[in-house]
């Protein structure tokens, strides 16, 4: 599966380019990270945990970078198994432009593989995971870069779906939900 899409980050191109480099910034922005280690020379090393459909699965992986053209464009290459969920693996080519109003353009292009039980759920399911998580990360990552609450946002992705409501919330009746009170 492929994908492509831009972001602008309020931030200028090379503090941009140093989060990409940077194994904090990037536990950060992956969904479901729970540890990352290492450096852009040598590669991090990472353990993610996801649910995809009926699937959850700890993934233990590396991430590396590649075709570095500092401050203009790399490629993050990831790649994990989950054991008897099978495999994941991704590129993500970033590229790097100046907007006229000191901004940044980060522009991406996702390829993305799964195997084993993963790969049995459907092209579907996959795809729309894969999008998920594309999205999320860059999302993730522009919030931490221009330094907006990025913890609570990542805090709210990370809730797991159960299909309940918190103990905060109370939960309505389907009369409440459908008078709006």
């Amino acid at each position: 599966m492929k994908l492509a899409d831009t972001r602008t980050i309020a931030a200028p191109r090379a503090e941009v380019w140093q989060g990409l480099l940077d194994a904090d910034t990037l536990m950060k922005a992956v969904p479901g990270c729970q540890e990352m280690a290492g450096n852009a020379e040598d590669g991090f090393s990472a353990v993610v945990v996801q649910k995809v459909g009926p699937v959850k699965a700890t993934f233990k992986g590396a991430v590396t970078l590649s075709d570095l053209d500092a401050p203009n464009s790399l490629t993050l290459r990831g790649e994990g198994k989950g054991g008897a969920a099978g495999f994941a693996k991704g590129d993500a080519h970033v590229t790097l432009a100046d907007t006229e109003d000191g901004q940044t353009l980060l522009t991406y292009e996702v390829e993305a593989k799964v195997g084993g039980k993963l790969a049995q759920l459907g092209s579907r399911i996959i795809d729309g995971f894969a999008k998920k998580m594309a999205d999320q990360f860059f999302e993730r990552f522009q919030a931490e870069i221009e330094g907006d609450g990025a913890e609570d946002a990542a805090a709210a992705e990370d809730q797991p779906e159960t299909g309940e409501e918190s103990e905060e919330t109370p939960r309505k009746g389907w009369i409440g939900r459908v008078l709006g009170s």
